[in-house]
């Protein structure tokens, strides 16, 4: 387990919540497999939580292992989501399955900027487009779950001054996907991230996902709780 592990208070044990199941067949399903995924994987701080998510989201509970938590990512990305930062998200996919209930920050997709700069520069859409949103990155919770590139990109952008406030990097693939997560755990950034060439869009969504979900627990507890 991680050595920077938070308590999560009562949200884990018997507490249940999936903003995204909207049918009780829908939710049925969702927390039974949450049921499993506390046994098999533990259920004693927020980390577990997301790496119960993400164990789920790729039905293998190998998963778990494969994740790294650096600087305090999920304190960093609440608070975040408390002052309504952007979500950037590397691909529409990703952004398409982040949730947007119970929370007002815009979800922003990097393939939808920087085209002419790719052209100009030969690199990837999604390399370009962080590099357009480089002004928007400061404070943001930055979501890649496909592209090593995009990553890179935004881990040379760290090194150069950038603060975003969180970044979930679950790059995939076997050209630079390792390299680039193993680059990010190096910065002095809260971030989420897989270990090895494993990960995709999945995962990133289910990490960002707990997060939320985490987020709409504590909004509606009481002051007592």
């Amino acid at each position: 387990m991680s050595k920077e592990s938070s308590r999560p208070g009562d949200t884990t044990g018997n507490t249940y919540t999936d903003p995204g199941a909207d049918t009780p067949e829908g939710y049925e399903i969702s927390r039974r497999s949450r049921m499993l995924a506390r046994a098999a994987v533990g259920d004693e701080t927020v980390e577990d939580r997301i790496r119960q998510r993400c164990a789920i989201a790729v039905g293998d509970f190998a998963m778990a292992d494969l994740l790294r938590f650096r600087h305090g990512p999920v304190a960093a990305a609440l608070m975040a989501l408390d002052q309504g930062a952007p979500i950037l998200a590397d691909i529409r996919m990703v952004a398409t399955g982040i949730q947007k209930k119970g929370h007002r920050s815009r979800v922003c997709v990097a393939l939808d900027y920087g085209k002419a700069l790719a052209d100009e520069r030969g690199i990837t859409r999604t390399s370009a487009g962080f590099l357009d949103l480089a002004s928007r990155l400061d404070g943001a919770l930055v979501v890649i779950g496909n592209a090593p590139s995009a990553l890179m990109t935004v881990c040379s952008l760290v090194q150069n001054g950038k603060k975003p406030a969180v970044v979930i990097g679950t790059s995939v693939g076997f050209v630079n996907a390792a390299e680039s997560k193993a680059l990010l755990r190096t910065l002095e950034v809260p971030s989420i991230s897989t270990e090895g060439t494993r990960g995709g869009t999945p995962v990133a969504v289910a990490a960002a996902n707990e997060i939320i979900t985490l987020f709409l627990e504590r909004s509606h507890a009481g002051p007592g709780d």
